[in-house]
C-alpha cells in the first residue's frame, strides 16, 4: 500500500511524479535480507534499480 508521503510529493507547481523504490539487499555478514527504500523520479526508476 502507498503511504501518504508518496501522495503528497506531487504538487501542482513542479509537476514531477515520484515513485518509491524498495530493494532487497543481502547482508554479507549475516546473509539476512534488509530492505532499502528511496524516493526517485518516475523517469529515473530504471537507473535506481540498476544501481
Amino acid at each position: 500500500m502507498a503511504k501518504k508521503v508518496v501522495a503528497t510529493l506531487k504538487t501542482k507547481d513542479n509537476g514531477k511524479a515520484y515513485a518509491k523504490v524498495i530493494r532487497a539487499v543481502k547482508s554479507p555478514k549475516t546473509g539476512a535480507y534488509t530492505f532499502k527504500e528511496e524516493m526517485v523520479l518516475i523517469d529515473d526508476v530504471q537507473n535506481a534499480l540498476k544501481a
